[in-house]
């Protein structure tokens, strides 16, 4: 039997470009025709396309490039999106060079040379994340120190947020409102990894998946609910909000109101990743099919949300 021939519409289409490269593409988004599912899987942490000129700026490029990335979560994203239809954008961008999870105005100017003056009025203060070092542009990492060899240009500031984050938001945005239009109601999962909260055995075992929805603001209860006993049925321990609430991607795009939900989640990278943290481990594959079994999960009840119809989840046993 001769393979089948994807239409255009299942081909990967990119957008925006990473400075510093040939025009390479900041992010690349896979999608159906069809839209199986009324789910979007977005990857904004674990871009690898790093830029020579990049690489040189930074006091140890390699380290740095472990610490920052949520390593290979996007090989997560792209099985679950396989299994489940859901339609899935990841970055290349790395996020050395742009964090997409950061307004484009949480900057730490501190680090940042050639700044045009500005008056008092117009003078904006550093957000809580860039005054905690991580930033729109990440500058200093626990166990790390300063990044940066130097301060970064503002001419470099704006073409990094020009080339990837106004296009990838801007195709978020789009996607979800596609969704939307097609099933009344459309849920943002932004997909990320974690460093271990701690000890997974006993009875104070640390969490292995944290799910955020910026206390109740994100998402429909319902949502949250269904999540939460999806993760229980599977073994899975899970933590609500901390330590990681959601950040820019969940205050930019969700609506509940409007009928698009958002949620990030959090995976602990040992149940993934190899004892190194390096390549995916004997825990990949089964990691990717609990996710798998969430998004479908959570798919049905958007698509109920979609038509006004409330489904409860079902206890787990």
């Amino acid at each position: 039997m001769e393979p089948a021939i994807p239409s255009p519409a299942d081909l990967p289409s990119f957008g925006g470009s990473i400075p510093g490269t040939a025009g390479d593409p900041a992010f690349v988004v896979h999608t159906s025709g069809a839209s199986p599912i009324p789910v979007l899987i977005a990857v904004p942490h674990a871009g690898r396309s790093y830029p020579a000129t990049l690489s040189a700026t930074l006091r140890d490029p390699q380290k740095t490039a472990l610490r920052l990335e949520d390593r290979l979560v996007d090989r997560l994203g792209e099985a679950v999106a396989v299994a489940t239809g859901a339609a899935l954008i990841v970055a290349h961008a790395p996020r050395a060079m742009l964090d997409l999870n950061r307004g484009p105005d949480d900057v730490d100017w501190e680090m940042i040379a050639g700044r045009p003056v500005v008056t008092n009025a117009q003078r904006v203060a550093p957000g809580r994340r860039a005054r905690s070092g991580l930033g729109l542009i990440p500058r200093r990492v626990a166990g790390l120190g300063e990044l940066w060899r130097g301060q970064v240009h503002f001419s470099d500031l704006e073409a990094r947020i020009a080339g990837i984050h106004v296009p990838y938001h801007a195709r978020v945005a789009a996607e979800l409102a596609k969704l939307r239009s097609r099933w009344g109601a459309a849920l943002l999962l932004d997909l990320h990894s974690m460093p271990s909260l701690g000890d997974r055995s006993g009875a104070n075992a640390a969490a292995e998946y944290v799910l955020g929805d910026r206390f109740g603001a994100s998402s429909d209860g319902g949502l949250v609910a269904t999540a939460f006993a999806c993760l229980a049925q599977a073994g899975a321990r899970a933590a609500h909000n901390r330590p990681y609430a959601g950040g820019y991607a969940l205050e930019r795009h969700a609506a509940p109101r409007r009928a698009i939900h958002a949620l990030q989640l959090e995976v602990d990278r040992r149940s993934y990743l190899d004892l190194e943290l390096r390549e995916p481990g004997p825990g990949f594959a089964a990691t990717a099919e609990l996710l798998a079994t969430l998004v479908r999960r959570l798919a049905a009840e958007v698509a109920l949300l979609g038509i006004g119809v409330r489904a409860w989840p079902v206890a787990a046993e």
